[in-house]
């Protein structure tokens, strides 16, 4: 029987702690540098790679990393299983309801989204495809698709994860941004894992379907994941939870569930991240599954999965002798030009300002790591060469670096909007009399009905219909649900200190001590996200949630506001 000696056993090990504790390394001095820690990651695999180690000392690369042979196979079967588990994790950040609740905006956005970038990208291949350096062993058509279908996709993890370090995540602005990306996701995802199939088939693997039958048994694979299995896994986890150990007993069931949907998709001829990504979508869409559940999984994967993948990548490309600076500029800005536009336009569609539209572009145009996955595997699949990699990585990790940053300029004011401005001595309630969160929003909007003279009913009614589409708990005891009205000229705020605590349906399932209602101008688009951001940045810590929970008075309140440091 064949298996790995000795010597391949030792390699391998030493090989994987090397990926890790570099990726580890460099991705934290990435996140330092207020960058992606998947820059790090890649940054630590193009060291390791032929790029810099194989040049200076290329017997070590050799035997570390081998191109051939058992160890070159098992690690191979590592980075599967990493691609599969980390698709997992992307698939548990999407939020079904969320597509629903953002309606016409979100579908205006998603679908602008994908259509110009794919045609650009489709047009661009078909037009010079020798400029991109499209390959013979694939058709002009497969490579075309291929090519389109990158620049449409989004990074929804790295969408979500910039969102929330700009305190955006719960606003209005964010649930639309994050509802395009799952539809993105999912289009996207859908496509490329036809074309992969097409090209394991035209290899003649024999046990797999013709590409018709096999286009049928996906889309009814994906449509019975999304409805009866997503239910099933509903249903199911709560028995779990009640009869197996925790968290434990869950998280052996999503990662054993979720190689299930991997094998079953590889095998009918889609690849086997699609089948991980859809289990992912079902399994996290359950309000069974525990936030701890759902962190431990995600810093599972992570921790040890996920730099291992991001940092393999540089270790079958040279990143210097493959880099082509036209190549990258045209890949850069064919992508930035189609997702930016065609969001912006999108958006702005909808009557949402332009403002706003182009930083909605901005904030889809975030590739990372979902770009870098496709590009893996289509040079592992022939359809592309290394140049065409190279730019594809550089793109992907240029368009998220520039999102956030963007994002804040064109969203911010001249003057800082902070909530101590619009919050008054009767606004403030310092003993919420409300256990749940219709009886919260009454008692603050009544508050505010005294002090703007606006119509309680208007208004309580206004911000519970959009904490109805929408729970507004951010999570950490915090809760800001939220409205805009027509003839406002200006912001109103109100604050409550809740010493039980009132559900508003967070995500860490703690509930809101600290509850705010916030009124903005219906045509003033950007107050709101400032004011929420402010929220964010000033009760980002835990102790200074603490001190104010103890505030007394309006008074009390002020001076905490105006002393408080808040986090850059």
């Amino acid at each position: 029987m064949d298996k790995l000696t000795g010597d391949d056993i030792v390699r391998m090990f030493v090989a994987i702690a090397t990926i890790l504790v570099a990726a580890r390394i460099f991705g934290e001095i990435a996140r330092r540098l207020a960058q992606p820690v998947v820059l790090g990651e890649i940054f630590a695999g193009i060291l390791l790679g032929p790029t810099v180690l194989g040049s200076i000392a290329p017997e070590l690369h050799q035997f570390l990393f081998p191109s051939k042979g058992a160890v070159a196979l098992s690690q191979d079967a590592f980075k599967t299983l990493a691609i599969a588990l980390f698709l997992l994790v992307a698939g548990m950040e999407v939020e079904l309801s969320v597509m629903w609740k953002q309606g016409r905006t979100a579908l205006s956005v998603g679908l602008m989204g994908i259509a110009l970038p794919f045609a650009l990208g489709f047009g661009a291949a078909r037009l010079a495809p020798d400029l991109l350096g499209a390959t013979s062993s694939v058709s002009p058509e497969t490579f075309a698709l291929f090519f389109a279908t990158a620049l449409s996709i989004s990074a929804l993890p790295v969408i979500a994860k910039t969102l929330m370090d700009l305190h955006l995540y719960k606003s209005d602005f964010g649930m639309t941004v994050i509802a395009a990306a799952v539809f993105n996701d999912l289009v996207g995802w859908l496509i490329f894992a036809v074309i992969l199939g097409q090209i394991e088939y035209a290899h003649g693997p024999t046990h797999h379907m013709p590409i018709g039958v096999t286009l049928a048994v996906t889309a009814g694979f994906a449509a019975l994941m999304l409805t009866a299995v997503r239910w099933l896994i509903h249903r199911t986890l709560p028995w779990i939870l009640a009869h197996a150990s925790f968290p434990t007993g869950v998280i052996g069931f999503a990662l054993a569930l979720a190689l299930a949907g991997a094998a079953f998709t590889e095998f009918i001829g889609i690849h086997a991240i699609f089948g991980a990504f859809l289990v992912g979508v079902a399994l996290g869409d359950s309000a069974h599954l525990r936030e701890r559940t759902r962190t431990t999984i995600t810093e599972f994967v992570s921790s040890i999965f996920a730099p291992l993948f991001f940092g393999s990548i540089g270790l079958s490309v040279n990143f210097i002798t493959n880099f082509d600076p036209v190549l990258c500029g045209f890949v850069l800005a064919i992508a930035c030009l189609g997702k930016i536009v065609g969001c912006g336009f999108g958006a702005r569609w909808t009557k949402l300002s332009w403002r706003e539209s182009w930083a909605i572009g901005f904030g889809m145009n975030a590739r990372g790591a979902m770009e870098i996955i496709l590009g893996t595997l289509a040079l592992q699949y022939g359809i592309i060469r290394e140049p065409m990699f190279v730019a594809l990585v550089f793109m992907a990790l240029a368009t998220s670096m520039m999102s956030g940053p963007m994002m804040q300029r064109l969203l911010r004011t001249k003057r800082a909007t902070r909530i101590e401005r619009f919050i008054h001595s009767r606004t403030f309630v310092p003993r919420l009399r409300a256990i749940d969160r219709k009886s919260a929003i009454d008692e603050l909007c009544q508050s505010l009905a005294a002090t703007s003279r606006l119509d309680y009913a208007r208004i309580s009614t206004a911000v519970w219909e959009r904490e109805q589409a929408t729970p507004t708990g951010i999570g950490n005891g915090l809760a800001v649900p939220h409205a805009r009205i027509d003839g406002l000229t200006q912001p109103f705020i109100a604050v409550g200190l809740s010493e039980a605590g009132v559900d508003f349906g967070a995500t860490d399932g703690k509930a809101a001590h600290i509850v705010f209602v916030i009124l903005t101008p219906a045509s003033d688009h950007s107050t709101q996200l400032e004011l929420l951001a402010d929220i964010g940045r000033t009760f980002v810590q835990a102790a200074a949630r603490e001190r104010a929970l103890k505030l007394r008075s309006f008074t009390e309140l002020l001076a905490f506001l105006r002393t408080e440091p808040t986090a850059a």
